[in-house]
């Protein structure tokens, strides 16, 4: 009982270990964007990196903690991005419900995608979601009153506060969930299915909770770029969106929330560095992901979590086991 309660209590004095790391680091950000010494190009870069972050958790949760393989991310993203850009822009909303509304139009997208094609594994659940996001976009394309394939203009509604803010939400939310009941029975689900159900837990409800989840929040950074960036088209959320978002998942670790934040920082400098040689990017991307199923096709991460101990700063494995 004695080390129950220990252990309750170092998780959250971890937990709030965590968030008073959160605050010091947007406080010392924060202050190096507002003095000037991160200029306005690099400013974009830390935003991209926050979006980036949202992105590749919430694809975590479904591809990594619940087992399955879905590369249509960005599909939601853009069903985020454009709700929020038509209830600002057309409909005079202020943000923040717009984000909200938003958000759960993604989340509904992902229950509707979800449940008839979650009882697919694999490949052909790959597919499905690429073509859900091919769907997306083509509507989109074809859609005049968002602008169609030329695009829309969107007011700037966001900063660096909010795109901050929206990550270290989405890290403690997702974060909790995979350390809950809920979490645990989906990580059960990626173990072995037949398990699972064996003991009890509803595959095909955890499935389309993970995917509802990811998607909720996928929506949440689709809003937050379009209010950031001024300017959505369709093409922003096609295929190779998809793709970079599960690069920075892969390269991270399937199964660590951390690894999908390294991730998303390495792999957002990279694509600034490539600014300049767009024709190389995919190149690049390619063979990053070579490399590592050669050399480290676990991630950079694995399953490991960065933790804080009471005796400073550690990383200790954590094997997430099913209930």
């Amino acid at each position: 009982m004695q080390e129950k309660k220990r252990g309750a209590l170092a998780g959250r004095w971890s937990f709030w270990a965590w968030i008073g790391v959160g605050l010091v680091l947007y406080a010392i950000i924060g202050l190096l964007i507002d003095n000037g010494i991160i200029d306005s190009y690099m400013a974009l870069i830390v935003y991209q990196m926050c979006l980036n972050v949202i992105l590749a958790v919430s694809l975590n949760l479904i591809n990594g903690f619940t087992g399955q393989f879905s590369i249509g991310h960005a599909g939601f993203a853009a069903v985020g991005a454009y709700v929020s850009a038509v209830l600002t822009a057309k409909m005079q909303l202020p943000f923040f419900p717009a984000l909200i509304i938003a958000a759960l139009a993604a989340a509904v997208a992902g229950l509707l995608i979800g449940i008839p094609t979650l009882r697919l594994k694999g490949d052909y659940l790959a597919i499905t979601t690429l073509g859900f996001g091919q769907i997306i976009q083509v509507i989109l394309i074809n859609l005049q009153y968002v602008g169609g394939a030329a695009g829309m203009t969107v007011h700037k509604e966001t900063n660096f506060t909010w795109l901050y803010f929206a990550a270290l939400i989405t890290v403690v939310v997702i974060a909790n969930f995979v350390h809950s009941r809920h979490g645990r029975a989906c990580i059960a689900v990626r173990e072995n299915e037949v398990a699972a159900e064996m003991m009890g837990i509803n595959v095909t409800y955890y499935k389309v909770l993970a995917f509802s989840i990811g998607a909720l929040f996928a929506g949440v950074a689709g809003a937050l770029s379009a209010h950031t960036f001024y300017f959505i088209k369709p093409t922003s959320y096609g295929f190779l969106q998809s793709f970079n978002i599960l690069v920075i998942v892969v390269l991270g670790g399937l199964g660590s929330i951390t690894g999908s934040i390294l991730g998303a920082v390495v792999l957002t400098l990279i694509t600034a560095f490539l600014q300049d040689y767009p024709q190389w990017q995919m190149v690049i991307y390619s063979l990053i992901l070579v490399l590592i199923m050669i050399f480290r096709p676990q991630g950079l991460m694995g399953t490991k979590e960065f933790r804080l101990s009471a005796i400073g700063l550690g990383r200790r494995r954590d094997e997430h086991a099913a209930p």
